[in-house]
């Protein structure tokens, strides 16, 4: 069974992704909050799969309760979906390099909804091939130079070829093809990178590779 905790300060909001979640055999929403401080305290209360956060909230926004749910160990297992009214923007992108799993956009159709929804609860991000290149060529042409690189340097050679291809939006499948492994062998490879450095999922990955300088971005 799959846990979501809904976190959105529009009753409406909530109520409409409740009905969908509710259909669902496999999914089962715990608990709702309608700000960021509200919904921390249920996800650790609760300890959901899956938080569906509002990045624009009173009291704590969503950036702020995604930044302080990662940093909460006890709340490792929580995947953050940022939910969002506008698409890719700078407030997703801070999102997501606070540690959300992905973002949706609101007006997402409910078959996509309920996909996005698994996706996260077994720690995949929800990042398509066409939004990892919106991250690269909006946000990350001029990488922050964080000291997150240094971390790369525990990983082992296949470790880090197998983190280049999931920042270049590469699936499982598609990083085993390239790397003339299996799919089991190049999600170890990823998992065991996540592990060293410290991400805590494929989203995060991408950030941290580019912020690494691991992967450059594309010329124009």
């Amino acid at each position: 069974m799959i846990r979501v905790l809904l976190v959105d300060d529009q009753p409406l909001v909530r109520g409409g992704f409740r009905a969908l979640l509710d259909l669902e055999d496999d999914i089962e929403v715990v608990a709702e909050a309608a700000d960021g401080r509200q919904g921390l305290a249920l996800a650790r209360q609760h300890l959901p799969d899956v938080a569906l956060v509002d990045i624009q909230m009173p009291v704590v926004d969503g950036i702020e309760a995604t930044r302080l749910i990662a940093a909460d160990p006890a709340l490792a297992g929580v995947h953050v979906v940022i939910l969002t009214n506008y698409g890719l923007d700078e407030h997703v992108f801070n999102a997501l390099r606070a540690g959300a799993a992905g973002f949706l956009v609101k007006d997402i159709v409910p078959e996509d909804f309920l996909h996005a929804v698994r996706v996260a609860a077994r720690g995949d991000a929800l990042l398509a091939p066409s939004i990892t290149r919106k991250l690269i060529s909006r946000y990350l042409t001029q990488p922050l130079h964080t000291g997150l690189g240094t971390g790369l340097k525990e990983l082992t050679n296949r470790e880090r070829e197998a983190v280049a291809l999931v920042a270049r939006g590469l699936s499982n499948d598609e990083i085993a093809d390239r790397m003339v492994i299996s799919s089991l062998t190049a999600k170890t490879h990823i998992n065991r990178a996540m592990t060293k450095l410290h991400a805590r999922d494929r989203a995060q990955l991408v950030v941290l590779a580019y912020e690494s300088g691991l992967v450059t971005p594309p010329g124009p």
